[in-house]
């Protein structure tokens, strides 16, 4: 089978020469196609489709297929879809490609949608337009989806459908459960999935039942392991839980009933009895020894709970709880004592406040004198979380039973009913009161865009909250690619009074996706926006603007440059943009025109090997669209390119420097219309292709040619040029470079200090075979980390140089030849009596070593470079000597 990533390329002519994808060409990662828009004569050549597979890491590549560009490729036809997407079933959360692409000259325009819904926020358009992409795939991503292609001669459209489906996932499944003997049980197995999956259950390993899962009476026979299991086309899924059934006689052991009851005076209490027991049992009550039955004021519930209503002191006392099944029978008794009832006894009053300012809810609360009072506050049945909302909410705690509500720098979303508890461990009392707050307008909702023309659409919408003051106007927006900045939109009425809820947006680009929102103001202030409009695209017209800064001249021979500044997006004004450029000869009638298609370039230069050079020609330009064209611009004069200069530079003289510069010198041709001048030159055994050129203004007459070979034949030519190119060269001039410089450097054998001078030595340089001869020596004499200085020539092999005044000075001295200077060899010297003597290296030392060696041997090393301390004369006469 084939990898599951293969990955389509193709070659043109040689590998690895892929092609270069554009609004013109694609590719098909489906079939492996390559698709041509409109064949240019550019894509003449051999082609080769080249596979690869990541997963495999191998890659094959076809047979080459030649392709010939027909004459007649220049013909325009419309568009037309040759790449197709198929209706397409992805899971849930999958990646989706859609791949459309057609032919077409002018090369067609490719735009996405989705049927009557927005594009998914996932999708993302690549490939020039030639590949959707539907990332993290959702339910509501399903639906029709359609590519069309338009260019100005037609338009194609196709559809297909998406199907999204998934595999089974729980809801809810089941888990261990004990149930009592005898009692009903509904187990719940419920999963999603697209197909729905289907329910199917075992039991102890066994098939069961189909469905939902109910059983009633239940004997210690259901008792097991059961396995519920949810499948559809695409998955499978599991959930296990064991089913254990328990019988009891009643006890009170793990719930007994409490001791002591509190119930309020004129309230409602009920008693809890809650024993174990299996089966269900059936339950009994009594007060002291008095028999309870149901009656206006006392109830039995199913489970064993007793309510009474409208407590008075006659209902304290000993309340006990009888429960009985067929396995046995058991009681419990608590007390039953009555409080005060609490009681709101000033309750909060309504309130109406503006944006901004404070509120207060008062709250004061009677109760037991034996219990603790709290307060709670909520707003609209959300209790309030003081920590959180510190900011605007404050309580009042300094007094004994008072809840008062403090409510800071109001703002809209604070409007609401409040109600205030207080409350008891026993019983509790509310009371609620309305916080209305005055405030700019909320935001308009519901914008629908309709009756969209080329410079303008209508608007509607619904009114948001007014905030209890009067919506006085509206202000619509509008925004574009151009820019992320909302704009105030021109609008009829200009004025848009609080009571509307449409109007007409007008003076609009055409061709142009907008959004919309709009903000409703009142006496109080202005509002936040709407939520934006769908995008929309204003219809097209033609374009109203000309191009400017049109102009041009010069180029090659024979070509007619003309030149303009492309029109930004926004004067487009259609699909199929694109320029007519005119032009004739100054002083005939008949325009020529051409048309360049594409929008980006500001520049046509036009051919003709009849053009006359530097004739005058008149130009102007116009944009046009499918839907029609736009005003030419002001007429500009420009000139056809002047001829390539036909003199010969004559006199060219060539004259070597050294074994890496020659310099090159000729006389000026008459033409006035040359820029300048170009040098070429190459090495003799290079092919003149592979010439270096120079090129210097046509103020120069001469110039050096630099980082040439040593002793190397070089072919040296000189030719001129303007902007229509180049005229024909000089005769060839052949010249050798000198050899090079020497490479070994001086050995500088000692640095002796004689009164305010030192004598600085070396041993002479020797030139090898390939190299110049040595003509003397160049010294140069600088302060240590300068590099300019005082510059000596000689020809010995040593040199006086004045002892440093301050600090430390450097001597470097290096060989000179015809081929130019050898390598450097330095040293460095200072004021101080610091003086460097090269010892011999042989056992026959001179008189002056041995002088050294025999009054100063602590200070003299016989190493190959020694210093010797000249600290009184006798040392330095003897060095001088």
């Amino acid at each position: 089978p084939l990898p599951y990533d293969l990955s389509y390329r193709w070659l043109l002519n040689e590998f690895p020469v892929f092609i270069a994808l554009d609004k013109r060409r694609f590719v098909s990662q489906t079939n492996g196609n390559l698709y041509i828009a409109n064949v240019e004569a550019s894509d003449k050549g051999n082609y080769s489709c080249f596979v690869s597979s990541p997963s495999i890491t191998k890659s094959v590549f076809s047979k080459f297929i030649p392709l010939i560009p027909q004459s007649d490729r220049a013909k325009v036809y419309p568009a037309d879809i040759k790449v197709k997407f198929k209706d397409t079933y992805a899971l849930l959360g999958q990646n989706v490609t859609l791949e459309c692409f057609a032919l077409g000259n002018p090369v067609p325009e490719l735009r996405w949608s989705k049927y009557l819904e927005p594009m998914p926020a996932t999708a993302e358009i690549s490939m020039s337009g030639a590949v959707l992409k539907i990332f993290n795939i959702q339910y509501e991503d399903e639906g029709l989806y359609e590519c069309e292609a338009e260019n100005y001669k037609g338009k194609d459209k196709h559809q297909a459908r998406i199907y999204v489906q998934a595999s089974p996932e729980w809801v809810e499944h089941i888990n261990d459960t004990e149930k009592d003997i005898g009692s009903d049980l509904y187990w719940p197995c419920v999963a999603t999935g697209k197909p729905i999956p289907t329910i199917r259950w075992l039991k102890n390993g066994a098939s069961f039942r189909k469905g939902e899962l109910r059983m009633q009476s239940l004997s210690f026979d259901d008792a097991g392991m059961y396995q519920c299991i949810a499948e559809n086309t695409h998955g499978i899924i599991y959930a296990n839980a064991e089913l254990k059934i328990v019988a009891s006689p009643p006890t009170f052991e793990l719930n007994p009933m409490k001791k002591k009851i509190l119930a309020a005076k004129g309230g409602r209490v009920i008693i809890e009895c809650k024993p174990k027991a299996a089966p269900k049992p059936k339950f009994s009550w009594s007060k002291g020894t008095e028999l309870l039955v149901n009656g206006s004021r006392i109830r039995i519930w199913d489970d064993g709970s007793l309510e009474i209503i409208n407590i008075t002191k006659l209902d304290e006392g000993h309340y006990t709880c009888f429960a009985e099944n067929n396995r046995g029978k058991a009681n419990s008794t608590g007390v039953l004592e009555m409080t005060e009832a609490t009681r709101i006894t000033l309750a909060p009053l309504n309130v109406d406040v503006t944006v901004g300012e404070n509120a207060t809810m008062q709250c004061i609360a009677s109760h037991d004198p034996t219990l603790d009072l709290t307060f709670i506050w909520s707003l609209n049945g959300f209790v309030i979380d003081f920590e959180k909302e510190h900011e605007h909410y404050e309580r009042n705690v300094m007094i004994k039973s008072n809840g008062e509500l403090l409510i800071k720098n109001v703002q809209l979303r604070h409007a609401g009913r409040y109600t205030c508890t207080a409350q008891t461990i026993v019983d509790n009392s509310s009371a609620s009161a309305d916080l209305v707050v005055r405030g700019p307008p909320g935001p308009p909702g519901g914008i629908r865009v309709e009756e969209i023309r080329d410079t303008a659409v209508a608007l509607t919408w619904s009114r948001g909250t007014d905030n209890h003051s009067p919506i006085s106007k509206y202000t619509i927006q509008s925004k574009t690619f151009l820019s992320e900045e909302w704009k105030d939109a021109k609008t009829e009425p200009s004025d848009i009074e609080g009571n509307m809820e449409s109007a007409t947006v007008i003076d609009l680009i055409p061709w142009m996706e907008y959004e919309f929102r709009i903000i409703a103001t009142n006496t109080l202030g202005t509002g936040e926006p709407s939520m934006p409009s769908q995008r929309i695209r204003t219809e097209g017209a033609p374009p109203n603007v000309a191009p400017s800064d049109v102009g041009g001249g010069g180029g090659s021979n024979r070509e007619l440059t003309i030149t303009w500044m492309p029109l930004s997006r926004e004067y487009h004004y259609g699909n199929n943009f694109g320029y007519i450029v005119a032009f004739k000869p100054f002083g005939e009638k008949e325009w020529r025109r051409v048309t360049v298609t594409n929008p980006e370039i500001g520049r046509y230069v036009h051919k003709d090997e009849s053009m006359p050079p530097s004739t005058q020609y008149q130009v102007k330009v116009k944009a046009f669209n499918n839907k029609g064209d736009g005003p030419f611009s002001l007429t500009a004069v420009i000139y056809s390119a002047q001829d390539a200069p036909t003199e010969i530079p004559t006199d060219v003289s060539v004259k070597v420097l050294s074994s890496s510069e020659m310099s090159v010198s000729w006389h000026h041709v008459s033409d006035k219309s040359v820029e300048g001048y170009q040098i070429r030159y190459w090495a003799a055994h290079d092919k003149e292709a592979a010439a270096q050129r120079v090129q210097v203004s046509n103020q120069e007459y001469s110039t050096k040619l630099e980082n040439l070979k040593p002793n190397t034949r070089y072919h040296v030519d000189v030719s001129a040029f303007n902007s229509a190119g180049y005229g024909p060269p000089s005769r060839t001039i052949d010249i050798i470079t000198r050899k090079a410089p020497p490479s070994q450097r001086p050995r500088i054998i000692s640095s002796v200090r004689s009164g305010s001078r030192y004598i600085i030595t070396w041993d002479h340089v020797k030139a090898m075979s390939n190299e110049s001869a040595v003509e003397g020596y160049k010294v140069l004499y600088r302060p240590d980390g300068q590099h300019e200085g005082k510059l000596f020539s000689t020809g010995k092999h040593t040199i006086e140089v004045p002892v440093p005044s301050d600090g430390e000075y450097v001597v470097e001295v290096r060989a000179h030849s015809e081929g130019g200077d050898g390598e450097v060899a330095q040293i460095k010297i200072s004021g101080e009596q610091i003086t460097s003597l090269l010892l011999s290296h042989t056992s026959q030392r001179s008189w002056t070593e041995y002088f050294l060696l025999a009054h100063y041997p602590g200070m003299v090393s016989c190493k190959h470079k020694c210093m010797v301390q000249a600290s009184d004369s006798r040392c330095q006469l003897a060095i001088i000597l």
